[in-house]
């Protein structure tokens, strides 16, 4: 994907961050909810409760990256399902 690896060059020349459109940062403020419930689900929520909401946010985006990457990955080896 093209998009992915011009956002991967501006990630390495800003020290990974990048700017995120006004849609990405509205999915991960309201993806903040969905994350607490799964927390307070597992007992996991105590450690999280006063965190600010960049430090929610970056858990959020690791998680977006991650799956993204993996998907990427599994995209290249040739492993899309039919």
């Amino acid at each position: 994907m093209a998009c992915l690896t011009t956002g991967s060059a501006i990630a390495r020349r800003n020290f990974g961050m990048i700017d995120k459109t006004d849609m990405e940062t509205r999915a991960i403020c309201e993806a903040r909810r969905m994350l607490a419930e799964a927390l307070t689900e597992m007992g996991l929520m105590a450690p999280f409760f006063d965190r600010p909401a960049a430090d929610i946010d970056r858990v959020i985006e690791a998680c977006v990256d991650g799956f993204q990457a993996s998907l990427q990955r599994q995209s290249d080896a040739g492993e899309v399902p039919f």
